[in-house]
Order: C-alpha cells, then structure tokens, then sequence
C-alpha cells in the first residue's frame, strides 16, 4: 500500500561517493530532503526513526545501465519516496486541523518549519507492515537471501536468450536490510522491492526482450534502454536521464564479510552452472549419436552402399550426467 502524502529527493549528509545522484541543491524544501537531514541528529525516540530511508538509498546496483533503466522504471516519484517501518510511522509524518488541513505545526511540516526549511508539494510514503511480501522460497546459501523466482522457459527447457535475471535479485542490499524489518520478520527484499518490482525480467539487449514478449508476465527492461511495463505497454522514444539513481555496490566499507561471501557463494554457483552445462552438452552428444545411429540404419536397409561407407556401431552408452 503506498500512501500518497508529499516527496523530493534524497542524499546523505556527508555521503559517500557511491551515493545515488540525487540534486538536493534544488530541493532544500523537499520531504527526504529534510528527512535525510534530521535522522543523523534525530532523538532516540522521534518518529523520524521509524523512517529507513529513501528507496533510492535502499538498494545498490553493480552496473551504471541497470540502474539507469530501474529508475525509469520505477519513476522520480517512487526513487524519492520515503519508507517506514510500521503505518505509525506514518501517521506520525502528518497531522490535521479540525478542518482537515495539514498542520504545519506538528509532525515532519513542524520538524521542517523549525529549521527554517517548510516543505513544498506532496510526496509518497510507503509502509513496509502494509505490504504483502513475498511468500516463496529463498534461494539456499545466499549471503543477499534472493528470491527463487521461477524462470522463463522455453519449450525446450531453456531459457530465452538474453535473460540475465530478474530485478528484484539484482538490487543489492546492506546486512542491516537482510534482517527482520518487519514484525513478521521480512527484509526489504520481499517486502518494498518485490512490490515495486515483483517478476521484473532483465534482458541483455532490446531484441532479446522483444523476442521474448509471451514470457513477460510483469514485464522486463534491457540495458541498453528496452521498457516493457507489467501491463504489456512497449515504451519507445528518446529515454529520460534520471538523475536521481540507485548508488553503485562496491567492495568496500564495514560490510567486508559479506561481500565476501557474496563473492564465494557467486564463483561456487558458476562452477555449479558450468557443471549443468556440461551435462546438458553430454545428454546433447547422446542423442545425436542416437539419432545418427537410426538414420544410418534407415539408410542401410535402402542402399548397401551405405553400409559400406557407414558401418552401424553399438548404440552409444548413456553417461549419468553429474
């Protein structure tokens, strides 16, 4: 559920430099604006805690594309909207008069007030105990606890080409929004960003995704700037220049452990890929040796000469695929 109050944009006091491009300069009056500037000074016991940030800070991306197209997806509104923990939250956020007008006195219009910085406009809050989130399996030994989306599958088994995943496993997440954040114990990930996203398919080029519109239930982007939305619109023209953007994962920082594991648990399911495709290869000879051998006696029993040039072998053993 996202309750429509009042937005702008974001960016931490002091960020680092893989912080989201956001243009606070133009938006000092702006709901994040001010909220980003209040929660580094904030009470143990404000409101403003109950706010974890701007969903343009939530999430990280590792390829500059990616992000670019994600947040045309999503649009500026939705990038800058603020997220709360719990619908209290919220209602802390604004109040009203007897006569149903906001007050400026009170809340975050009050908070904005007192530092000589009231807030312009409306902006979008979203409540994360609101949200329905995701009810499925987790993919087993995940540092970053993905989702097991099932993939699109072409009558052959395979997927479509280009498919590199899904979005809402793309997004990564601190170790402090992999925990219970909500009183069901649910993280960001199949809270805020399987909402916004849900089974958003992401494809390497435009032609890929074209090809493969009958599999894209809710929709897909490609980087190098294809759009389809959930509802099966094709967006086409010139694209915006979002400036405001999820920030670019690193390395570095005080999450080392993490990103370590992230790295182990991604070369040991490459290695488990490899193996799959391996026996894919295998099972792949099997059948051709199979389907020569039919052929060669089919044309055996027409023509002698064939024989001859093509002696039939035994039927090849079938290797156990590891």
């Amino acid at each position: 559920m996202m309750i429509s109050l009042t937005l702008v944009t974001l960016a931490k006091k002091n960020h680092s430099p893989d912080a989201p491009q956001a243009t606070l300069e133009q938006h000092q009056k702006s709901a994040a604006s001010i909220v980003c500037q209040l929660k580094y000074n904030a009470d143990p016991n404000s409101f403003i805690n109950d706010v974890l940030g701007v969903v343009a800070t939530l999430g990280k991306l590792n390829d500059d594309n990616l992000s670019r197209i994600l947040s045309e997806y999503l649009g500026l509104d939705t990038m800058l909207a603020l997220v709360c923990a719990t619908y209290n939250g919220v209602e802390a956020l604004e109040t009203y008069d007897k006569e149903g007008f906001v007050s400026k006195s009170s809340g975050l219009h009050g908070l904005s007030a007192s530092i000589g910085r009231p807030i312009d406009g409306r902006f979008n809050v979203i409540c994360l105990e609101n949200l329905r989130p995701y009810v499925g399996e987790f993919i087993p030994d995940d540092p970053q606890k993905r989702l097991a989306l099932l993939k699109p599958k072409l009558p052959n088994g395979e997927s479509p080409q280009g498919f590199l995943g899904f979005a809402v496993n793309m997004i990564q997440l601190d170790s402090a929004h992999l925990v219970s954040l909500t009183s069901d114990g649910h993280g960001l990930r199949e809270t805020l960003f399987y909402n916004l996203f849900s089974g958003l398919q992401v494809y390497s080029t435009r032609a890929h995704m074209l090809q493969a519109l009958p599999f894209l239930s809710h929709g897909a982007i490609s980087l190098d700037g294809g759009l389809v939305r959930s509802n099966g619109v094709i967006v086409i023209g010139t694209r915006d220049e979002m400036k405001v953007r999820f920030a670019r994962s690193c390395f570095v920082g005080d999450d080392t452990e993490n990103k370590m594991k992230e790295l182990k648990w991604r070369k040991e399911t490459s290695v488990e890929e490899v193996q799959r495709e391996e026996a894919m290869v295998q099972h792949v000879k099997y059948i051709f040796e199979v389907k020569k051998q039919e052929f060669v006696r089919f044309m055996a029993q027409s023509s002698p000469y064939v024989v001859m040039q093509y002696p039939v072998q035994a039927t090849p053993r079938r290797t156990t695929p590891r």
